[in-house]
């Protein structure tokens, strides 16, 4: 699978490239990217234009910056922008260039990875499904069929950017490009073909003359002057197969995507800033996050298949667009340190030092002056390391930042910033759910499919869904069988067998509903069964297939078959004998889509904008449309839509597609852990997740940029059938801001730009418990900790206050124990 990918380097000057008119040189050594005769650490996020809108850019790019990014990464996705052949689109929330520029003018560099395969949980990996239709073609290979259409839209994109002058040689943000990615997971399958292919992708991208270096990731064997580079939640072990190479790490896994099914992903604060300072301690120059903001898979963007609408990733930005605490300001710290030793991290001498048990010193040293990182990968256990005759405790599994040698100023285990408890609150501009008055309407011409399997185009054989080039997630499969008495699969005991991909199958037979049935997250294939009663004489067999989003990743993913693979067969049972009777060369009429799909019956401007019903509301009635009016939410926060009720579905407000719903897939209830999330130890995917047995997604993000000022409209899709009625839009904020810090540092506290409204808990000392429900734990200050913090902090926006025994008088507590400043406020 692909994975998010975030770059961040440190710059010390960020002028160079953006005002002067010439362009920079970038280059690369061994230490680390070079601009202009100057090497520099680069810390970079992924930040994926087409998962947020256009008017969330600015923002979210300056929140980046304000973290402590000096580069922003992103895909191009070729889907997008060619969603038919030589059709190209750079409109809206597609506009690449206009991406480009924004990073621009917040003075940030940029890292392109073209691809134009780029996985990230996409819809066929980014790849528009016309290419699979094409003679001749196989992917990702030796092909001259593909590598013709590859080499043409890379060209495209490369053209367009050098005619706006974005690369860094012609004084753009542009510092690094990539070719292809993560080939060296699948290359293997691929034989010779593979290896020739790879080498033709490094000369075909060589031959654009971009004037930056190109990248490989995740390829170990990538050709001269390509550099690899390493993804994953750690690599500070990562060696580059040249010498002459920097350490990039184009992915740091900031947590992980979701799935239908799947629990919520959560990856502390505190090992996503180990991985970070351990790369840079082991003579990292790039790191990206992926992601920095994961956002939304808007529309039918999500692939998978089962790869749900939300995108957070528990990134340092959350979905929603705003920080995501502790991570965000726990990683904006560490940035900063690092930023403040750039220079000796570029030039200086190395020396390194095993201290047994897992414990390891490293000084960078230049003109007289050094620093140092005093790092533990031991899982349990904590350190003292004596260095010029002081001891420093580092705790398990961290590392400690000394910028002088002499001070520690950051420790990736001790948090000192705020962690935000999130909450969703109702909307205030009316009184939902019961101010939304819903009309509705059936998905309509159902006839002529469920009684006369009428479709566009008839075939002897069934197809693989992607033949239709992805126009729409359905697909209807119509064919006919005739029957009498006297056939020998003429039984009372009959069913019908369908062999399905994964995806979901609604089976109809003479018009009547059967069942349906899809497979789970990582399922490729399932077995449809059913006993059915069929009529002498003429039978309709109507199979309605809905994809999940196509295969993204894996070796030759783009063949993966979606739809209905086949065989489908009337199984006959008398007794022991089983008789089969196979349909799969029938005669099969195909129709893709549904009729409100078709003509935009979600817009305003459809034809049959006006036809919806507004009595006798169904529910829990399949191929059902919705439709309501509601209020803007009142005020600027983000704002998230409530689906409880319903089934399975699509979503419009204003006619802006926000994704596949499917509330009623519930996460699974075997992977949460009731103990405390413990930081220390290897992340992995289901590492302290959370949310299990709850609604995979309930929570829907709605960009403002989609309401309008007075009336707004909403449309629903619900496929498999539920009730609308509970349907509302909510607001979400930062409901409890619970402070941190260390004793000796500041405690800052804030409410996103809201007042404090109280403080319900404040103690320094052997605090214990998390955000929510802390307790005192064994040795608290004498004085009244609450008073004082309440009299600091209630009524202002932000507030600071000193963690210290001359704030809060003496603590006592036993040797070994660090006292902390714990403060919980509500907003």
């Amino acid at each position: 699978m692909s994975f998010s990918k975030n770059h961040l380097f440190f710059l010390g000057s960020l002028l160079i490239l953006i005002c002067s008119g010439l362009g920079a040189q970038v280059s690369h050594d061994g230490r680390a990217i070079t601009i202009d005769g100057q090497r520099k650490l680069i810390i970079s996020g992924s930040i994926h234009y087409p998962r947020s809108t256009a008017e969330m850019w600015p923002d979210l790019i300056k929140k980046a910056k304000e973290g402590g990014l000096n580069a922003i990464e992103t895909y191009v996705f070729w889907n997008l922008h060619e969603p038919q052949h030589r059709q190209y689109d750079f409109s809206g929330n597609n506009d690449l260039i206009r991406f480009l520029k924004t990073i621009q003018d917040q003075g940030l560099h940029s890292i392109l990875r073209i691809g134009p395969y780029v996985c990230a949980e996409w819809n066929y990996g980014g790849f528009p499904v016309w290419l699979h239709n094409m003679p001749g073609l196989e992917m990702r290979t030796a092909n001259d069929v593909f590598m013709n259409e590859m080499q043409n839209f890379t060209s495209l994109i490369v053209d367009m950017i050098k005619k706006e002058s974005l690369f860094a040689s012609q004084g753009g943000p542009i510092i690094l490009a990539q070719i292809e990615n993560e080939y060296g997971n699948v290359i293997s399958s691929y034989g010779d073909a593979g290896k020739a292919y790879l080498n033709w992708c490094a000369n075909m991208a060589e031959s654009l003359d971009i004037g930056v270096p190109w990248i490989m990731c995740q390829e170990s064997d990538a050709p001269e002057p390509m550099l690899n580079t390493c993804n994953g939640y750690y690599c500070d072990q990562f060696t580059p197969n040249n010498p002459n190479t920097p350490k990039i790490w184009t992915e740091n896994w900031t947590g992980w995507f979701k799935n239908w099914g799947g629990p919520d992903p959560l990856r502390t604060a505190e090992d996503v800033a180990f991985a970070v300072a351990r790369f840079y301690q082991n003579g990292g120059a790039l790191q990206n996050y992926y992601m920095y903001h994961g956002g939304t898979n808007f529309g039918r963007t999500a692939g998978g298949p089962y790869i749900s609408t939300t995108y957070d990733y528990d990134a340092p930005l959350n979905e929603y667009g705003t920080p995501n605490q502790p991570k965000y300001g726990h990683l904006t710290q560490l940035h900063n340190i690092l930023m403040s030793m750039e220079r000796t991290l570029a030039y200086g001498n190395v020396t390194s030092t095993d201290y047994g048990n897992s414990l390891y010193g490293t000084v960078y040293t230049l003109d007289n002056t050094s620093s140092c990182f005093f790092g533990n990968t031991n899982e349990t256990s904590d350190a003292t390391v004596n260095y010029r005759g002081i001891d420093y405790n580092v705790p398990a599994w961290s590392v400690s930042i000394l910028p002088d040698c002499k001070t520690e100023i950051y420790n990736t285990a001790r948090v000192n910033t705020q962690t935000n408890l999130m909450v969703k609150k109702s909307n205030e501009a009316e009184a939902e759910p019961a101010s939304l008055k819903w009309s509705w309407r059936p998905e309509i011409n159902l006839e002529q499919t469920l009684v006369q399997g009428k479709g566009q185009v008839s075939v002897n054989m069934i197809v693989d869904q992607k033949v239709a080039n992805d126009v729409s997630d359905y697909l209807w499969y119509m064919t006919s069988v005739n029957l009498d008495k006297d056939d020998p699969i003429w039984t009372d005991d009959m069913s019908i067998r369908v062999n399905g991909t994964g995806h979901i199958l609604h089976a109809y037979v003479n018009s009547d509903y059967l069942d349906s049935q899809w497979a789970t997250y990582g399922v490729t294939n399932y077995v449809f069964e059913k006993k059915v009663k069929l009529n002498p004489g003429t039978n309709q067999i109507t199979l309605l297939s809905a994809t999940i989003g196509f295969q993204n990743y894996g070796p030759m993913f783009d063949i993966v078959q979606a739809g209905i693979s086949g065989p489908v067969e009337i199984i006959g049972r008398k007794g022991d004998e089983t008789i089969i009777k196979d349909l799969s060369l029938h005669k099969w009429s195909y129709k893709a889509g549904l009729h409100g799909l078709d003509n935009k019956i979600y817009s305003s401007d459809s034809k049959f904008a006006s036809q919806w019903n507004t009595e006798n509301l169904p529910i829990n009635r399949m191929l059902t449309w919705y439709k309501t009016t509601f209020k803007a939410p009142l005020g600027e926060d983000p704002v998230a839509l409530d689906m409880q009720g319903l089934g399975k579905g699509m979503a419009w407000v204003n006619g802006n597609s926000i994704g596949r719903y499917w509330p009623s897939y519930m996460a699974e209830d075997d992977v949460c852990s009731t103990d405390a999330c413990d930081y220390r130890g290897s992340y992995y995917s289901t590492k302290c997740a959370t949310n299990c047995g709850q609604p995979t997604q309930r929570w829907y993000h709605i960009p403002r940029s989609f309401i309008n000022d007075g009336d707004n409209e909403l449309v629903l899709f619900e496929e498999f059938g539920g009730n609308p009625t509970l349907v509302n839009f909510q607001t979400v904020t930062v409901g409890t801001a619970c402070g941190s810090a260390y004793e000796n540092k500041d405690m800052e506290l804030s409410c996103q730009g809201r007042p404090i409204s109280g403080i319900k808990f404040a103690s320094f000392g052997d605090v214990q418990g998390t955000c929510g429900s802390y307790d005192k734990g064994s040795c608290t200050s004498q004085t009244d900790a609450l008073s004082i913090v309440q009299n600091a902090c209630v009524g202002k926006e932000s507030c600071t206050v000193s963690a210290s025994e001359s704030t809060f008088g003496t603590a006592d507590c036993a040797d070994g124990i660090a006292k902390r400043l714990i403060v919980e406020a509500v907003c």
